[in-house]
């Protein structure tokens, strides 16, 4: 691990500029930066980060505020456009020799100013500057006094970023398209969506909105509906019967196959068609969405809207064959010789086993999995569901179940879970929304044996837990209470406790294609590439079951990648991507900000059907936001921009 020469990342203070014991990075920087030389210095909204004791601290101050004003700064506002500027020519002339030490008191009375800018971008683009003035205030007086001359790095490297667009894995510019919403401009901020997913109206409805979480609204009232949002423009063009209006740039002459049509799959197949290359896809389902289609019911995401996504990504040229699986129809090895790259999306839906006594026997009434379960009624496979179910788990999978048993038929419909509702992996508003469709829930439970008579289930034995100490996931670890069994009678189970990629198309020595020990595929260095060259895999298949909006990233990402290789014959992560990953690695929210604005602007809901009545159908629960509505609420956006530059030495 490097050691820092200085640092003064969030306000703590590390300066071994005077020799002693080292101390070491504890900033997840990488050591080299891509092939062009040792990771020099870091400086962004919290500070700077200096691991060379030969990098132009001054320089890289002037450079930063340069790229700052010339590139990111969205002059709407009077103190960010001057006080920018003003700082960037001032870091000039210390630069050319002409500075005083006046200078050095302008640069700081500045940061007053810019605390009245309208976002957050000047005013923490500020922060590095006046550290390096604060701290290294006698290599400004050497440029002053004639005494040193500008050694500029080998290159310095600028990102754009935000904590919600941070904490998004698919990095959507989510600060500039809620404000084109807010300026009426939906068919902007529908394009500024794209350019990092082409499925908006799907994160606009089942996406687990980790962005929310990094909000820096949060801190002061609630946080900005990013979600909604998106969906907000999604639905905009829908409603006003508008054509999207991406064209692919000409033929590459380059053939892919993608293997798999879920939010992995249709996203690397979108970024490549754009670029100009012949992709087909191909899935064992007779629609598109893998377990977006089959595992997330019509009342949260209604499937023509998914129809409709894929649709929108065929007109870019792109084939998709609907059931056709790997591994039974054609194999892997014929598909590599076949294209010129493949990528694996085949997702997740080997169903976990639940451990208990019985499940492997076959009995009547108990089902596979949760996910088996989920797509045989949305595919109408003659699933039927009796009057009295228990579905085990506590995920958003588990959810699901109950609410369609419901909406099947079921008159009691349980859900046992081992621990207590706060510890549930599931979305709270799921939670609640299963709630209020009368759910039972038997929290603290866990089965231990299947009861059955004449080879059917008719209950299932379970003993109360209790919480202990926390486990690797953070949560308090379920004990048994010795004696404590007893049966819940049932007319069906369904274990919904997981799943896991079913990698049964890999032959044996299959191109050398390494699989973890979660029985998921081995990619390289944030490539997405298997060490079969040519071949790639994102979302369930590569991680293990995911969320929408993380499949979305890896197929983005894949694809990148993919046109790279397709067009240079090289397998590299770019400027951007490595730019990406390192800011990932510090972490821009924190919350234990103050803001230092006053609240009260609380966070405006879409309308919702409410009640019990609705588990009677599948109908659409959460109703499009209006948009007058939605402005209001993207006026809340704080719009908290950062920048962030990387000096390499």
């Amino acid at each position: 691990m490097a050691e820092v020469f200085f640092s003064s990342w969030g306000g703590n203070v590390i300066d071994n500029r005077q020799g002693g014991e080292p101390q070491a990075s504890t900033f997840k920087l990488p050591e080299n930066y891509l092939d062009e030389g040792n990771v020099g210095a870091f400086m962004g909204w919290d500070g700077i980060i200096v691991l060379n004791k030969d990098v132009d601290i001054v320089k890289m101050a002037a450079e930063y505020m340069k790229r700052v004003q010339e590139k990111y700064c969205c002059a709407k506002c009077t103190p960010g456009k001057r006080g920018t500027r003003v700082m960037m020519d001032t870091l000039s002339r210390v630069l050319a020799g002409h500075g005083n030490e006046g200078d050095l008191d302008t640069l700081t009375g500045l940061a007053d100013l810019l605390e009245n800018c309208k976002c957050t971008l000047c005013m923490t683009a500020a922060k590095p500057v006046l550290d390096t003035v604060k701290h290294f205030r006698d290599d400004y007086l050497a440029y002053m006094r004639g005494e040193r001359k500008s050694k500029p790095a080998i290159a310095y490297h600028d990102k754009l970023t935000a904590p919600c667009m941070d904490r998004c894995p698919a990095h959507i510019d989510i600060p500039a398209y809620v404000e084109e919403i807010k300026d009426y401009r939906h068919d902007e901020s529908l394009a500024t969506i794209r350019e990092y997913m082409p499925i908006p109206a799907v994160c606009g409805r089942v996406c687990p909105h980790p962005c929310e979480s990094a909000c820096r609204r949060a801190l002061v009232d609630e946080p900005v509906s990013i979600m909604v949002l998106k969906r907000v423009a999604s639905d905009h063009e829908l409603l006003h019967h508008q054509q999207p209006p991406m064209q692919p740039k000409p033929s590459t002459g380059k053939q892919i196959m993608v293997v798999g049509a879920g939010p992995a799959g249709l996203t690397t197949a979108y970024y490549l068609a754009l670029e100009g290359h012949k992709v087909k896809i191909i899935d064992m389902l007779t629609e598109p969405g893998g377990t977006v289609a089959v595992g997330i019911p019509d009342y949260r995401m209604p499937r023509p809207l998914l129809q409709r996504e894929a649709d929108i990504i065929a007109a870019l040229g792109v084939e998709i064959e609907y059931g056709v699986k790997l591994g039974r129809d054609v194999s892997l090895r014929e598909l590599k010789e076949q294209y010129d790259a493949v990528f694996l999306g085949t997702g997740a839906f080997k169903s976990k086993p639940m451990g208990v006594e019985g499940e492997d026997e076959g009995y009547n009434g108990f089902s596979e999995g949760g996910i088996h379960y989920l797509r045989a009624v949305a595919l109408g496979e003659g699933m039927v569901t009796p009057k009295r179910v228990i579905v085990v788990g506590g995920g958003n999978t588990a959810i699901d179940c109950v609410r369609v048993a419901l909406r099947e038929g079921c008159e009691d419909s349980i859900l046992v879970y081992r621990r207590t509702r706060k510890e549930m992996p599931a979305e709270s508003y799921e939670v609640d929304d299963a709630e209020e469709e009368n759910v039972q829930f038997e929290f603290l439970r866990n089965p231990t044996r299947l009861i059955v008579e004449d080879n059917t289930v008719v209950g299932v034995e379970v003993i109360k837990m209790e919480l202990g100490e926390p486990d690797d996931s953070g949560r308090r670890r379920p004990v048994e209470v010795a004696g404590s069994e007893y049966v819940i009678p049932c007319d069906m189970v369904i274990p919904a406790i997981g799943q896991d990629p079913d990698l049964g198309y890999l032959e044996e020595g299959d191109y050398g294609i390494k699989q973890t020990r979660w029985n998921s595929i081995v990619t390289n260095g944030g490539t997405m590439m298997t060490d079969n060259e040519g071949v790639f895999a994102g979302g369930d298949c590569e991680y293990g079951a995911m969320t929408v909006v993380l499949a979305v990233g890896h197929g983005r990402r894949a694809a990148r990648v993919m046109h790279r290789y397709l067009t240079e014959g090289k397998v590299y992560l770019d400027q951007e991507d490595t730019m990406e990953d390192i800011i990932n690695n510090l972490n821009i929210f924190d919350d234990k900000e103050n803001v230092g604005i006053c609240g009260g602007l609380h966070r405006e809901h879409q309308p919702k059907i409410a009640g019990a009545e609705r588990a009677q159908n599948y109908g659409e629960i959460e109703l499009a936001m209006p948009e007058s509505q939605a402005v209001r609420e993207a006026e809340r956006c704080l719009r908290c921009y950062r920048v962030a530059m990387l000096a390499v030495q």
